[in-house]
C-alpha cells in the first residue's frame, strides 16, 4: 500500500474524530462517508435506518454478494485527550474507534475500485446508533436485507486490549448480550426503632441481591460465560425510617440466547420466592438490549484464511476467549450468515497499560489502519474469486 494512500486514511480518520456525532445524528458523518463513496464511484444509497448508508461494488459478473459493516457513532462523553484533532463538539467523541472503522471500510472500497481482483459483489453497509443497540434493528425494518441482499456478512472491532496487529475471532459467541433489568420491592415502611412494624423492603432487596449471585454460580454452566451485575439501589427511605420502596438496576451478560431465557427465568424465580418469604411485593421488568454476537463457522473459516494471508498464522487467534462487552452487529449474525472479528490495537504487550475503550482520553491506533484495509480487501478477494 502506497505512503499517500495511508497518509489519506489517517487525513480521514482525523477528521471523523474531530467531528463525531452521536446515536441517529450522523448526519455530517453520513455526508462525509457518502461523499467519498461517490467519489469512488458506487452507487450509494443514503437515509437507510435513519442515517445508515449502503453502497455497492460490482465487478465482473459474479453472482455472490459480500456485505461488510462499519458502525458510524460515537459516544456522549467529553474528550479530555491532548491530541491536535480532538473533539471539536463538546460532550462528544470517538471513545470507542468508530472513526476507524469507518475509515478503514472507505479504504476497502477504494482499494478494491482499483485492484478489481473479484468477481461479484460487494455492499459497504454504514450503520448508525451502535452504541446504544438500536441502529441494526432500525435499519433491517427499513428493509436493509430485502432491498440490499448479502449472502454473508463480516465486521471487525479495534481492540486495545489485544496487541497491535494481532486479529482475534471465535465460532459461536464471541461478544456478548446486554440485558437490563429493574426490580422493584413493595413493603411497608415504619419508624427506624419499630422494624417489626413494617415489612421491610431493604432487607429483601440484599437478600435478591445476594441471591442474583447464584445464577451464574449455581445455575449456568460455567462453560458458557454469564454476567449478572446489580449496578444502583434506591430507596424512598431516610436515616431514621425504614423505606417502603426499594429499586434495583442491573445489566446482565451471556453468550447465547438460552442463557439470555435461563438468566431472565431465575431472575424471576428468586424475586417471587424471596419476596412471598418476607411477606412483599414485586414486579420485575427486563428488557433485551443487544443480542449475543454469534460468529458461523463458515465465515470464521472464510475471515481466518484472509487474516493469515496478511499478518501471518501466529498473529491469528480462530479461538479466542469471549469478550463480554456488548455488539449490535449480533443482530445481523440472525439475518445473515456472518463473522466479527477483533483487530488488536494495543501499542503495549501488557493489557493494562493501553487506555480502554470508552475512555475519555482514547484515540484509535492509526497503525492498524492499513492492516485492517488489507484484511478485508484480502477476504473479498480470496472469497469472490474472479473467474
Amino acid at each position: 500500500m502506497e505512503k499517500k494512500f495511508i497518509k489519506q486514511l489517517k487525513e480521514w480518520r482525523h477528521e471523523l474524530h474531530m467531528y463525531p456525532e452521536s446515536a441517529f445524528e450522523e448526519n455530517k458523518t453520513s455526508d462525509f462517508i457518502a461523499e467519498k463513496l461517490i467519489e469512488m464511484g458506487l452507487e450509494v444509497h443514503r437515509n437507510i435506518g435513519g442515517t445508515g448508508i449502503v453502497a455497492t461494488l460490482k465487478i465482473g459478473d459474479g453472482k455472490e454478494i459480500i456485505g461488510l459493516r462499519a458502525d458510524i457513532d460515537a459516544i456522549n462523553m467529553q474528550e479530555i485527550g491532548l491530541i491536535p484533532y480532538a473533539s471539536k463538539i463538546p460532550g462528544k467523541m470517538h471513545a470507542c474507534g468508530h472513526d476507524g472503522h469507518i475509515t478503514t471500510m472507505l479504504g476497502v472500497a477504494k482499494v478494491l475500485t482499483e485492484r478489481k481482483n473479484f468477481s461479484g459483489i460487494v455492499r459497504f453497509i454504514f450503520q448508525p446508533a451502535e452504541e446504544p443497540g438500536k441502529g441494526s434493528q432500525r435499519m433491517i425494518d427499513d428493509g436493509l436485507f430485502d432491498r440490499f441482499p448479502v449472502d454473508e456478512i463480516y465486521a471487525f472491532h479495534n481492540a486495545p486490549f489485544i496487541q497491535e496487529g494481532h486479529v482475534h475471532t471465535r465460532v459461536g459467541g464471541i461478544m456478548a448480550s446486554e440485558d437490563n433489568f429493574a426490580i422493584r420491592i413493595k413493603g411497608k415502611g415504619s419508624h427506624a426503632s419499630s422494624p417489626h412494624l413494617g415489612i421491610d423492603p431493604l432487607v429483601t432487596a440484599a437478600q435478591i441481591i445476594i441471591g442474583l449471585q447464584t445464577i451464574v454460580s449455581r445455575s449456568s454452566n460455567p462453560l458458557d460465560p454469564s454476567v449478572v451485575s446489580c449496578t444502583e439501589i434506591h430507596t424512598d427511605g431516610i436515616h431514621n425510617a425504614i423505606p417502603s420502596n426499594v429499586e434495583i438496576l442491573g445489566d446482565t451478560r451471556s453468550c447465547s440466547v438460552e442463557m439470555q431465557e435461563l438468566i431472565e427465568t431465575r431472575m424471576r424465580t428468586i424475586c417471587k420466592g424471596i419476596c412471598e418469604m418476607n411477606g412483599a411485593g414485586f414486579e420485575v421488568d427486563y428488557t433485551h438490549e443487544f443480542f449475543p454476537t454469534i460468529n458461523w463457522e463458515k465465515c470464521v473459516n472464510t475471515i481466518g484464511k484472509a487474516a493469515k494471508n496478511i499478518v501471518g498464522e501466529k498473529k491469528v487467534n480462530l479461538n479466542c476467549e469471549t469478550w463480554m462487552a456488548s455488539e449490535d452487529f449480533g443482530r445481523f449474525l440472525n439475518y445473515i450468515p456472518g463473522c466479527l472479528v477483533l483487530i488488536g490495537s494495543g501499542k503495549s504487550d501488557i493489557p493494562l497499560e493501553n487506555i480502554p475503550l470508552h475512555n475519555s482520553m482514547y484515540d484509535y491506533n492509526d497503525e492498524i489502519l492499513e492492516i485492517g484495509v488489507e484484511i478485508f480487501a484480502e477476504l473479498i478477494k480470496t472469497r469472490l474469486l474472479a473467474k
